[in-house]
């Protein structure tokens, strides 16, 4: 991608950086930034918050960067070269285009946008700008990734027979209070899908999606649905996806943030010599096959922030470009166009006093075994989901 820089660094060589968005999830961005502060590579020149942060909000060694809730405004008076957006998911691509048209480089998090249309709007208006965008899929930073590919090509595990996906994760009641668009399909009739799969366990899926090499829009041939909650929200928090790709293999994601016993999300590639299983928060890898000992490895994993900064700097080639994300917003597309999830019966859950949570009883194990077998809830035999909650779209 050939990107044009009208922004200049300045003295010390360090690249000043706008965070739109910096409560929540945007304090680990503040974190990283200061990491990469420390050495010297980005300053924090600006932040964007309706509400600006206090000192005691600031990281120690960040300074006094300038605020403003206008972001534009604020890109315009601090001269940066790149916009860190960790905003609600429907202001992304506003927001992101308002950075393209000043010729500001872009971090967005993901999911990029909440409907395909949105995600269209803002990929070929970043690419007209001719400004750099990284979307955040941090795993897909991970050394693990090319690792994993490397071992599928030189046939560790046979020929590949499809891509599983599990996430069983949990959040108390007080998740979907955190900001008024939390578990919303919708709001004030605009899109805003912050499903499991969507948002808190996209991950899974643009990680499944990226081992499977079907990462672009045009990858996807078939979209099967089964969305349902046991939360209070009009969202979906315990779900599973299976697509169809080009390719001819399923790749099948299940989640849930209703967990009994949460643990550590992972992806595992089914050969039918093997298979080889990734953690992905953590960048570890299990290899299993015939006639081996089990294998584990650890990889490194380099910062997306990191590497749009190398990228517009050194010509470093961007790991996570708008368009490796198409087919994972086809699979948000298919979400959003999906039936509202299906509420589960109260005898289905229940709640944890102690951690204010909605517990699903054996649902540890359905995402488990969805991802073994890349079957959906409904054909694994769950109870309290039935057939027709499954929806399919053709792309």
């Amino acid at each position: 991608m050939n990107t044009v820089d009208t922004r200049s660094t300045d003295d010390t060589g360090t690249v000043d950086i706008v965070l739109a968005g910096a409560r929540g999830h945007g304090r680990w961005h503040l974190e990283n930034i200061r990491r990469l502060q420390d050495k010297g590579i980005v300053r924090l020149a600006g932040i964007c918050e309706l509400t600006p942060l206090t000192a005691e909000e600031i990281p120690e060694g960040l300074g006094t960067p300038e605020q403003s809730a206008d972001f534009g405004a604020l890109l315009d008076s601090t001269g940066a070269r790149i916009a860190v957006i960790c905003t609600p998911i429907p202001t992304h691509t506003d927001l992101a285009l308002t950075a393209a048209r000043k010729g500001v480089h872009i971090l967005l998090e993901k999911p990029p946008a909440p409907s395909y249309a949105e995600f269209r709007r803002m990929a070929d208006g970043v690419a007209a700008a001719s400004v750099a965008c990284q979307i955040g899929f941090q795993s897909l930073g991970s050394h693990a990734v090319p690792a994993i590919r490397e071992l599928v090509e030189e046939g560790a595990i046979g020929e590949v027979t499809g891509i599983g996906g599990a996430g069983a994760w949990a959040r108390a009641e007080t998740y979907y209070r955190r900001a008024p668009w939390a578990g919303k399909r919708r709001m004030n009739g605009v899109d805003v899908i912050d499903g499991v799969l969507t948002n808190p366990l996209a991950h899974a899926v643009a990680t499944a999606l990226a081992l499977n090499g079907t990462t672009r829009a045009e990858d996807v041939t078939r979209i099967e649905t089964e969305l349902l909650r046991a939360n209070d929200i009009e969202s979906d928090d315990t779900s599973c996806v299976r697509v169809t790709t080009a390719n001819g293999r399923k790749v099948t994601v299940a989640a849930t943030l209703c967990a009994e016993d949460p643990g550590e999300p992972y992806v595992v590639v089914h050969g039918d010599q093997g298979r080889i299983t990734y953690w992905y928060k953590q960048d570890r890898v299990l290899l299993q096959r015939a006639g081996h000992g089990p294998e584990e490895y650890e990889y490194g994993r380099t910062d997306l922030l990191e590497n749009l900064v190398d990228h517009i700097t050194d010509g470093d080639e961007l790991l996570v470009v708008p368009d490796v994300t198409g087919a994972f917003m086809k699979v948000v597309e298919a979400i959003r166009l999906a039936p509202d999830p299906t509420p589960l019966p109260a005898t289905a859950w229940h709640l944890l006093p102690d951690e204010a949570r909605r517990v699903v009883p054996g649902v540890d194990g359905l995402v488990a075994a969805a991802a073994d077998s890349l079957a959906l809830y409904s054909e694994l035999g769950a109870a309290w989901a039935r057939p027709h909650d499954a929806n399919e779209v053709s792309t």
